[in-house]
């Protein structure tokens, strides 16, 4: 009976996670694997989920709380997708979560052993917030975080590839490079964490929780979905882009830092996904950027900020008014994250690597 792995990609927000779960799913469907996904979040009406579908992958989903304080959801959510058989279900963590090892890694090694094989954690680093945040710049909570996830990996690996020319190093960490877009190293790295030669779960971090509850909870959550009605048909790009341009510049001027906004827009059987990473950065794509003009668009929107809750709700209903046609909101959710209190805490390595590979 096939043993599925259970993959964990962890990173911050924007450093490219869901794209490299599907980028890595297809070189497996090429190989005649079966790929799935977990994703994980503090709120609902994930675009990653809704996108991830689109391609064809079995997904999960554990919402509400990050992997290390819905442990039990983690594993029943890996439970139903086992019963598809795949043989590899990545599980993407919440992209301000750290502490993994101890509160994930060290309890699937114990309790999932049994019927999982258990695959070491990449750490995925986009290379321009290690610059920005090593110069001095970003915000003081994003660093906490930044730097904790980056210090419990067991395998880091610099995403992005194809935008940067120099690859950047990290003291103590022998790193990876790879490109989701392009595909390069992305078969290197699959081979490497699927041969069972790495330690999983090895890091031992040394976290005070008060501070990483501080370090998310300056952090605004918002997770919209709704269908927009329009008497003119426009296409997704005409619709989305200048929302997500207004809203970048709206939180500009509050003085918020945006840590990852994405949107997808599902219109007349085509999809638009649209990502920024950064106040003032360019638009990552994908989907039909030439979609048709559409009367109707199901559209779900996910705002990570620097900025209390409240003042991010308040940024982000001024600019749905901008939006032309009638909204019927299905979901409105915003928040900042409650503080980290894990199910099951493993502070003592295992020292265990991968058994087997596929």
């Amino acid at each position: 009976m096939n043993v599925p792995f259970l993959f964990p990609v962890g990173g911050f927000l924007g450093a490219g996670k869901t794209s490299l779960i599907l980028a890595a799913s297809r070189v497996l469907q090429e190989r005649g694997f079966k790929a799935a996904a977990i994703f994980n979040d503090q709120g609902s009406e994930l675009v990653d989920t809704a996108h991830v579908l689109r391609h064809g992958v079995f997904t999960g989903e554990v919402a509400g709380a990050c992997f290390c304080c819905r442990f039990s959801q983690l594993l029943s959510v890996a439970d139903q997708l086992r019963a598809l058989e795949p043989h590899v279900i990545f599980i993407e963590p919440v992209g301000s979560c750290t502490d993994l090892a101890a509160t994930v890694m060290r309890p699937l090694l114990s309790d999932g052993r049994a019927r999982y094989r258990i695959a070491p954690l990449t750490v995925l680093v986009d290379p321009a917030r290690l610059s920005e945040l090593r110069n001095g710049g970003g915000d003081a909570s994003l660093r906490f975080l930044f730097e904790k996830q980056i210090a419990e990996a067991d395998l880091v690996v610099f995403s992005k590839f194809e935008l940067r020319e120099e690859r950047p190093t990290l003291p103590g960490s022998v790193v990876r490079f790879l490109s989701s877009k392009t595909g390069q190293g992305v078969r290197a790295w699959l081979d490497e964490a699927l041969s069972g030669a790495l330690t999983v779960g090895g890091a031992a971090l040394e976290i005070d929780y008060e501070a990483y509850a501080r370090a998310e909870a300056a952090l605004g959550w918002l997770n919209w979905s709704g269908t927009v009605e329009l008497d003119e048909a426009i296409s997704p790009a005409e619709l989305i882009g200048p929302w997500i341009d207004g809203l970048q510049a709206a939180l500009g001027q509050r003085g918020a830092v945006v840590a990852h906004m994405k949107v997808l827009d599902q219109a007349g059987g085509v999809y638009l996904k649209t990502a920024v990473t950064a106040n003032e950065a360019d638009p990552v794509i994908e989907g039909d950027l030439m979609a048709p003009p559409e009367t109707v668009h199901v559209v779900r929107f996910n705002v990570r900020a620097v900025i209390g809750a409240p003042e991010l709700r308040d940024v982000f209903e001024r600019e749905l008014e901008r939006v032309p046609g009638r909204k019927a909101v299905h979901s409105f959710q915003c928040f900042s994250p409650s503080p980290p209190r894990p199910e099951r805490r493993y502070p003592a390595p295992f020292f265990q690597a991968a058994s087997g590979s596929i």
